[in-house]
């Protein structure tokens, strides 16, 4: 069985949502939000673009819910986090559901430029050094920092320091989307952190 039958198959047994937990505005709020914070932190990593997002919604056969840059971009517009006040400002169950597929599929697909990620991670502060000097992981931070500086409301809260945090924990939490059941672990954790938000 290939992967993206796998993971289709998972859009409907897996990605059901939690017992007794129908989203309400607040909770799907903060899951689009945290979707394009885990989008923007896979792209920071491997280089993605829009073009590999619109390729993987392709072969999982979900078109129908993001069919070109422009569904895309709208989709991506609801994180309510984002500077942009167009676009559209809500999102489904269903593309959720969809979002965290390709979350899935394409962590899976660069699941060994995750590991090395977090590995190197590992070593940096095992030895006590900055992540920053290690060549993969600096670009990555850096990359994650201005997009994030560029693309997000801050609030206040665009201290380096804060970014380079949360971008460490979106690519050890990127080790485990990577993995067989990776979008299933996503799709409950969005739950776990909108509860606690």
């Amino acid at each position: 069985m290939s992967l993206s039958t796998d993971l289709t198959i998972g859009f409907s047994r897996e990605l059901e949502l939690p017992p007794s937990h129908e989203p309400g505005n607040e909770t799907l709020a903060n899951i689009k939000a945290h979707l394009d914070i885990v989008l923007l932190a896979l792209e920071s990593l491997t280089g993605l673009g829009s073009e590999a997002i619109l390729e993987a919604a392709s072969t999982l056969d979900l078109q129908n819910l993001i069919s070109d840059r422009v569904s895309l971009w709208r989709l991506r517009q609801a994180n309510p986090q984002r500077q942009s006040a167009s676009g559209r400002k809500t999102i489904d169950v269903t593309e959720a559901r969809a979002l965290v597929l390709i979350v899935g599929y394409l962590a899976q697909e660069h699941q060994g430029q995750i590991r090395r990620a977090v590995s190197l991670l590992e070593q940096m502060t095992l030895q006590n050094k900055d992540p920053h000097r290690a060549a993969l992981l600096g670009d990555y931070l850096d990359r994650f920092s201005n997009t994030y500086t560029e693309r997000m409301k801050t609030n206040g809260t665009g201290d380096i320091q804060q970014l380079n945090h949360l971008a460490l924990k979106l690519l050890v939490d990127l080790l485990f989307y990577s993995s067989p059941q990776g979008a299933r672990r996503l799709w409950l954790a969005l739950f776990d952190l909108a509860a606690w938000s």
